[in-house]
């Protein structure tokens, strides 16, 4: 335990130095990292929840929710995401008396098969792109009520010649209340570097985040509520497109029509919010919708309605086996589906 947590504390010092350079919004690399990791984090609208009930596809994304009583767990996860792309988990925990509770995962992404063209657009083949991270999570309790966790990720990047290898860290901290019902974790998340570039000179910032997790069940409904803040980090996580500003003007007098004060700080509050619910009637079944503000106000069509944002989702068991289902509504155009499958081994 005590050689465990020095590794920890000497591979933080080695990554955190570049952490302050990570940004917001596609001016980093190894962006999958961010990517939900099952159907049951997807339907709650974000990639990291606090909720410790020890389901092992929360554990991936947040250590220190790593148990004991996951041991021996499997969980596979498939999402079809956009067009050909896809990606995928596939997650295993083990449990030991005195170092602490282990959950290995390998995580992949796909990008599909793309045409070789030249400047002239004259084409000569195709090459394929794909990401993996090899992932290794530990956690231990501290007492009844607090648990620390940490997640070391080896990654792999081939992008047709060019590749590129990292690692990263996530260290985590979770609270538990002593009914059980309230859960908040803390999480600095991809601490890390490149090792090898795609160029030389081409070294980039990997997706570095601070969230904050809480999640409160309802003691005489059954209801699960979670809220889920992002990027604590940086404040303004405004995105203006160039191509599609949102600047209004009055269309009698031309000016441009200016936000409010609070107006302007109320979306950028919100551009943090993931908000969630879960119905949970038994623990066999449940039924999950997620709003994601930040997603809407960045994919949303101004000139229709839609669900941009939302997304839903169930879970339901049958004999040994759990399966989840999730729909995210990422734009008019297009939406992800999230198929997640877990058991336990030992009672097989």
């Amino acid at each position: 335990m005590r050689n465990l947590s020095k590794t920890i504390i000497i591979l933080l010092f080695f990554c955190i130095p570049f952490a302050s350079t990570a940004q917001i919004g596609g001016s980093h690399t190894y962006q999958f990292l961010s990517l939900p990791n099952s159907a049951r984090v997807a339907a709650l609208g974000g990639n990291f929840l606090a909720i410790k009930d020890d389901d092992i596809t929360l554990a991936i994304a947040n250590p220190s929710l790593i148990t004991k009583d996951m041991n021996n767990k499997l969980a596979l996860s498939y999402i079809s995401y956009y067009a050909d792309v896809n990606y995928g988990f596939a997650a295993y925990s083990h449990s030991f008396n005195k170092i602490g509770s282990f959950v290995g995962s390998i995580q992949y992404i796909n990008y599909g098969t793309f045409t070789k063209a030249d400047v002239t657009g004259e084409t000569y083949g195709t090459f394929k792109a794909g990401e993996y991270a090899f992932n290794l999570g530990w956690a231990k309790p501290l007492d009844s009520n607090f648990s620390i966790g940490s997640n070391l990720k080896a990654i792999s990047s081939s992008l047709e010649i060019y590749s590129s290898f990292g690692l990263a860290v996530d260290v985590a901290a979770t609270y538990q209340s002593n009914n059980k019902r309230f859960v908040t974790s803390l999480m600095f998340k991809n601490i890390g570097r490149q090792l090898s570039y795609y160029t030389e000179a081409d070294r980039e910032a990997l997706p570095f985040e601070i969230q904050l997790g809480l999640s409160e069940r309802l003691k005489h409904a059954p209801f699960r509520f979670s809220l889920l803040l992002n990027h604590l980090e940086k404040w303004d996580l405004t995105y203006e497109d160039p191509l599609n500003p949102s600047i209004k003007i009055d269309p009698l007098t031309k000016e441009v029509i200016e936000k409010s004060k609070f107006s302007k700080f109320g979306d950028q509050l919100m551009r943090h919010v993931v908000l969630g619910v879960e119905f949970v009637p038994s623990n066999s079944f449940n039924i999950r919708f997620g709003y994601n503000y930040q997603r809407r106000q960045e994919m949303k069509v101004e000139s229709a309605l839609s669900t941009v944002g939302f997304s839903w989702g169930f879970g339901f068991r049958v004999s040994k086996f759990y399966f989840s289902y999730a729909h995210v509504i990422q734009h008019l155009a297009s939406s992800s589906n999230f198929f997640t499958i877990a058991t336990n081994l030992s009672a097989f």
